[in-house]
């Protein structure tokens, strides 16, 4: 566990008193409900048992726990399970012990559970709502929390709830809500004039005195017994501890362990409630703290929480919004305040217990109405400035209705189904094609000959690549479609660039088949390159395509490991469709050459002799990254593939020249180390030209030297025009 700083020490103490203020009434009024319908005998025990859940739930759960700040006890969610099975037991003709011993092993079993949700790590889920799930949850209980306090705020009976409190004035406590007015201005102006002592204790403090002063001009208010403004006499400290504990096993022995299943599913859905309502507690926290929670720790925590709890006759509980909220507000840091929290719920019960029954009700209920207040997530109301985030704002409003209508748990469940919409139209909002480009704007890294890029710039535009992105799914098929459309009718090459997809399903693939099909019509082709082999979701698309049939032998259909490669074998088409003549099989000689054509006989005699005639296999290495080398190779028949190596395994293809071209240059311009690796990509003729020997030519051949400085500077001319032009409609597209 995390140690308080000595600083923060008086924080989480300060944060542990409050919150086992506001913790140990409403735990001692839920303990009470839920043992009520066993008896009048048992309302005492219920009280015992609200003080011990405290007690355990605040001690082992602060300990075990993953979230600073938390504060564990007996909450709303269990006392209606626990109270709904208590009224059944009765009505089966359970006896009072026996329904007091199931009560006990629903409450383990629900701990047990718990536990085994945080190891499998169920928790983790918690971590996909998104913010105005988040936002609408933590609205709705600061409403509810001041739905459920203005009562009491005013001092009506309990039986009297929220508008009937409000318009049954004659019923108001003029007393109660001078305390509630009078704590609720002072937490709320506190701040402003002294952070030393946290504002809800000086809140508290305030109410106190405000109510014994009313006392002194009325002497009835300080008679304890039958006083609805106070919390009232808790029974005896010590007394009835033993009894509450051990009391539980009695009946053990008469149990009848059929009946033991009928607990499972009374005890899932308190272990379920009671986790959802502790993680959406720790998902507000971490809002309101700029932190993070450990979901699947925090579950176990809670769990072991539990089963320490019902194992002692304590309540079962979970993560309190309100006392944590005290907590947080009293100025505590650290899990320590629960146990402080736990360990003062005891301490009050056996040595404070006369001064607790004096608390004015009404001064905790302003304390949790200020709290309230602020939870309110105000700044909300920006999204509706905006249409695009007015979808947000329903988002927050419905949790918010839900929560006030129904329940806080039911609001989880429409702000996890509102989260699936979330999603779904955040992939759809975005789009799915990153960037469009056409043949004749994006070329392959094959460094091609003059005639031939002619042809690329007058066919280029036969071929569409596009740049998918994200997720395609059922949501983002149509869109995709509607952008692919209206190429399908004109290009004869569609390039779809995968590598920044992220997942593709059944009806993406459907989609892609119907494609397909259009194309075929037509005699084009579909084209897919980068298929990821492992997505974030662990799908192989490669692999993927292959099982659904997308990619079969009979269709017009090609898959490439990278764009360059698509692109490349679209380019050898469209040239072999032109019926460029071409003469692979005989080497060029110099003066075949593109950057000598034209020149004289006898000056390429003197520079040929210059020159060495190399052969290389198809694999094999001309030069290696880090070579020591001066020489430019002019390609005379063949192709030569740059690499710039990556590790020993991985390289990333720079560019890719073939006949009439040139490749080298670099180290021949300026004599360098080789920046990447040269691989004869097929069988390679090259001429071979040092720089050494180049000085030697150009003393006696300056107007060759310079010639041969002018060609080789006009080719890089041209590169950089045909990269500039990529950039351009990159940017454009």
């Amino acid at each position: 566990m995390k140690i308080a700083r000595p600083e923060n020490l008086a924080g989480d103490l300060w944060g542990g008193l409050a919150a086992m203020l506001v913790a140990l009434p409403s735990a001692i009024a839920f303990g009470v409900t839920i043992f009520s319908p066993l008896g009048g005998t048992y309302v005492a025990q219920g009280a015992i048992a609200g003080i011990l859940g405290v007690t355990a739930l605040g001690l082992i759960a602060g300990a075990f726990g993953g979230t600073n700040r938390l504060i564990t006890a007996p909450c709303a969610p269990a006392a209606a399970v626990m109270s709904a099975l208590a009224i059944q037991l009765m009505q089966d003709g359970a006896s009072g012990e026996s329904a007091v011993l199931m009560l006990t092993l629903v409450g383990l079993i629900c701990g047990a559970i718990q536990v085994s949700f945080g190891a499998v790590g169920l928790g983790r889920l918690i971590k996909y709502v998104p913010f105005p799930v988040v936002s609408g949850y933590l609205s709705g209980v600061g409403l509810i929390i001041i739905v459920s306090q203005v009562p009491k705020f005013l001092g009506v009976p309990k039986e009297i709830h929220f508008w009937e409190s409000l318009v049954s004035s004659s019923l108001w406590q003029w007393q109660g809500v001078v305390v509630g007015v009078v704590t609720v201005a002072v937490m709320a102006t506190a701040p402003m004039f002294t952070k030393a002592v946290p504002a809800a204790i000086l809140g508290l403090a305030a109410g106190v005195l405000a109510y014994f002063g009313l006392g002194l001009a009325d002497p009835a208010l300080l008679a304890l017994q039958g006083n609805a403004l106070v919390i009232g006499p808790l029974g005896g400290a010590g007394a009835g501890f033993g009894e509450a504990i051990s009391g539980r096993w009695k009946a053990v022995g008469d149990l009848d362990f059929a009946v033991v299943g009928r607990l499972l599913v009374p005890a899932a859905t308190l272990a379920v409630l009671l986790s959802i309502d502790t993680l959406k507690t720790c998902v507000v926290l971490d809002a309101l703290t700029r932190s993070r929670h450990n979901s699947n720790r925090e579950l176990i925590g809670q769990g072991l929480g539990n089963l320490a709890s019902s194992f002692v006759g304590g309540v079962p509980g979970a993560g309190q919004m309100g006392a944590t909220l005290v907590n947080m507000s009293s100025g505590a840091h650290t899990r320590l305040s629960g146990l402080v929290e736990g360990a003062l719920a005891l301490v009050a019960f056996l040595v404070l217990g006369t001064f607790i029954a004096w608390i004015p009700i009404a001064a905790l209920a302003g304390i949790l109405i200020v709290i309230g207040f602020r939870m309110f997530d105000r700044d909300s109301l920006h999204l509706l400035k905006s249409r695009t985030t007015i979808l947000d704002f329903a988002v927050i409003v419905a949790v918010v209705v839900v929560a006030l209508t129904v329940s806080l748990i039911a609001a989880s469940g429409v702000g996890i189904a509102l989260a699936i919409v979330l999603f779904i139209r955040e992939q759809i909002r975005g789009s799915i094609v990153r960037g469009k480009a056409y043949g004749n704007q994006m070329f392959s890294k094959r460094v091609r000959l003059p005639a031939e890029m002619e042809i690329l710039e007058k066919r280029g535009d036969s071929t569409a690549i596009f740049e998918l992105q994200g997720s395609l799914f059922f949501g983002t098929t149509d869109q995709l479609y509607t952008t692919l459309e209206p190429e399908l009718k004109a290009r004869s090459y569609i390039i779809l660039d995968m590598r920044r997809v992220q997942s593709v399903d059944l009806t993406a693939v459907h989609m892609l088949e119907q494609i397909q099909a259009m194309l075929a019509e037509r005699k084009a082709f579909l084209i897919f390159s980068a298929l990821p082999a492992n997505v974030p979701s662990g799908q192989d698309m490669r692999k993927y395509f292959d099982e659904v049939g997308l990619v079969k032998t009979e269709r017009l259909i090609q898959t490439f490991n990278e764009l360059d490669e698509a692109l490349e074998w679209v380019e050898e088409r469209l040239i072999e469709e032109e019926h460029l003549e071409r003469l692979q099989e005989k080497p060029l000689e110099l003066r075949e050459i593109d950057v000598f054509l034209g020149r004289k006989e006898t000056t390429l005699a003197a520079l040929e002799s210059c020159m060495d005639k190399r052969s290389y296999k198809a694999g094999e290495k001309i030069f290696a990254r880090g070579d020591a080398g001066d020489e430019m190779f002019l390609i005379r028949r063949g192709a030569v593939r740059i690499v710039l190596p990556i590790s020993d395994t991985q390289g990333h293809h720079l560019a890719t020249f073939g006949r009439s071209d040139f490749f080298g240059e670099m180290a021949f311009l300026d004599p360098a180390a080789r920046s990447a690796d040269a691989l004869a990509l097929t069988d390679t003729d090259l001429f071979a030209l040092s720089r050494k020997r180049f000085d030697t030519l150009a003393e006696e051949h300056k107007k060759l030297a310079i010639g041969l400085v002018l060609g080789v500077a006009r080719v890089l001319a041209i590169r950089l025009r045909y990269a500039n032009a990529e950039l351009r409609a990159m940017h454009m597209s």
